[in-house]
């Protein structure tokens, strides 16, 4: 057994001689041409020695001797291997989109990753994956970010903003997409953001994120986005549907049921 565990721990450092850091089972099992029971007491040790972090069955992550004070690598570098191996389409967004484009005050603890169908969170001690769900992920606008083992979708800086407002349940009040957007408006282009708009079909989202930016001091952000709303004559929507209380201050201009004051922690 022993002598397995040197021969995984040899090949573990051939793969991460190669920029690789992350394997699944099945790979070294046929890499080291071991039969199918002969390799979960190997993986075990190299586990406790806090080589290796195993994060879905079957699916592993190399830990440099730098990072095993942390226990994990920085989930960049790794997320693009485990989607392959979960097998479904996925880009960074929400929180962890916006600190990649600057607005990292409010940067999550935890990968927040948007996929078409529903899956599991990754959660162990040293790695969360938060999976956010939307089935529409298609109509999505995306941008190619290098990292240290390769590229990864992340979402525009406008689709973010549009995220945000999307899945603004997971936050509980508007105040995490106030402060968010406070520090991305300067990432955001009105032009462009007009675009993103057009490709969102829930109308409400659109009416929150005009009416926050408006809030927050960015009407030139919203010239373009008022008028793709405009044309689309929405109803009137709660500023945050998940509070209950019923106010009778309105927005005309977008259409929103103010009751909620969102406030920006920076």
């Amino acid at each position: 057994m022993e002598k397995r565990s040197r021969s995984l721990t040899r090949w573990l450092d051939e793969l991460q001689r190669s920029g690789r850091y992350a394997f699944t089972r099945e790979e070294a099992l046929r890499d080291l041409n071991l039969p199918a029971d002969a390799l979960d007491k190997p993986l075990q040790r190299v586990s406790s020695q806090g080589r290796i972090l195993r994060l879905r069955r079957g699916f592993y992550v190399v830990v440099p001797l730098e990072y095993t004070s942390v226990g994990t690598i920085p989930t960049e570098w790794f997320i693009d291997d485990l989607m392959r191996f979960i097998g479904k389409p996925y880009y960074v967004g929400c929180l962890s989109a916006a600190a990649l484009h600057g607005a990292a005050h409010q940067r999550a603890q935890e990968m927040e990753v948007v996929v078409p169908e529903h899956v599991r969170d990754v959660e162990t001690r040293a790695v969360r994956v938060r999976f956010l769900h939307f089935s529409g992920m298609k109509r999505a606008l995306t941008e190619s970010r290098r990292t240290h083992t390769g590229n990864i979708p992340v979402s525009t800086s406008e689709w973010t903003a549009i995220d945000l407002i999307r899945f603004q349940k997971h936050y509980g009040s508007m105040d995490a997409a106030a402060t968010v957007l406070t520090e991305l408006a300067e990432a955001l282009d009105a032009e462009k953001l007009a675009v993103a708009a057009a490709r969102e079909h829930t109308n409400a989202y659109l009416q929150r994120l005009g009416w926050l930016l408006d809030f927050l001091g960015h009407e030139k952000l919203t010239r373009s986005l008022r008028v793709v709303v405009a044309e689309r004559n929405p109803s009137y929507t709660p500023l945050n549907p998940s509070l209950k209380n019923r106010s009778r201050h309105r927005d005309s201009r977008w259409r929103i049921v103010i009751n909620e004051n969102p406030e920006a922690d920076l």
